[in-house]
């Protein structure tokens, strides 16, 4: 038995912290907690389009459904079922217990809560940073803004689930494994992996939910349209450095609060701030 496992057995007798750390990275609390916020989200989304059947998804929801047609798969529930089978096999391969506990789930909620407020805070200081440098930061733009009030609330949490599938579950590993088949050494392959999806991250704002399969060129595009509009810098900067901070979420607390943090702080900014103005 190794250190960890050592580690590990200790921790599930004694219970306390170190067994809460240990479950929240696990695939299965994560599905489990995810499961009542992708049902949400895909059952509003079913409401919203009402007998017209008319849908409307945003960003990497509708890229990612647009991907799976072009490859001849038309199911619409495929992608959600895409994501929940990944957790699945997840689980199996590592071979975990079928278990999770009420508190675990709570704990996860909390932290989501809180790392949603944090965000919020590097909001502000980077707020501060743009207006101390003369430059007048402008409210982040979204065409979802100008929809009703549960329609919004429904596409800022499916944004949360999906960017961070395709941006974080997703791309990051790959990343990471092209850096390292790249023989670049395991701390910049990090660095560089949090830096590149980030970026990524960002510039994929600037594109339409209607992009196609020429990704790199309209990143392209939409590079040279940031880099031409000082309006648009610090919207830009900020989603940058919020993908390193879901980079850094997903690699030390895991999928599920990363998924979590990101659709609290989309609903509360994007929802709930937003009404009251």
């Amino acid at each position: 038995m190794s250190l960890a496992d050592t580690t590990e057995s200790i921790s599930r007798s004694e219970g306390g912290p170190i067994v809460y750390w240990l479950e929240t990275r696990r695939p299965f609390c994560n599905l489990i907690f995810l499961l009542p916020l992708l049902l949400a989200y895909e059952s509003g989304i079913a409401i919203a389009a009402g007998p017209s059947g008319t849908t409307i998804r945003n960003g990497a929801d509708a890229w990612m459904r647009l991907w799976l047609h072009q490859a001849g798969f038309e199911v619409v529930w495929l992608l959600p079922a895409l994501l929940l089978g990944i957790l699945t096999i997840w689980h199996l391969v590592l071979r975990q217990p079928w278990k999770m506990t009420w508190d675990t789930l709570g704990g996860m909620a909390a932290e989501s809560l809180l790392y949603a407020f944090v965000l919020i805070m590097l909001g502000q200081l980077t707020d501060y940073g743009f207006r101390h440098a003369s430059f007048v930061p402008v409210q982040i733009e979204t065409s979802s803004l100008n929809r009703g009030f549960f329609l919004r609330l429904v596409t800022f949490m499916g944004a949360g689930i999906y960017e961070e599938f395709l941006f974080r579950l997703c791309l990051l590993p790959l990343t990471y494994a092209g850096f390292r088949l790249l023989l670049v050494p395991k701390g910049w392959a990090i660095a560089g992996t949090v830096v590149t999806t980030s970026f990524v991250f960002s510039l994929a704002h600037y594109l339409g939910p209607s992009a196609d399969g020429q990704i790199l060129p309209l990143l392209s595009d939409a590079m040279v349209r940031i880099q031409s509009s000082r309006h648009l810098w610090f919207g830009f900067a900020f989603r940058t450095l919020a993908g390193m901070f879901f980079a850094a979420l997903y690699f030390f607390r895991g999928f599920g609060i990363t998924v979590g943090a990101h659709a609290t702080y989309d609903v509360f900014v994007g929802v709930i701030l937003m009404s009251e103005v």
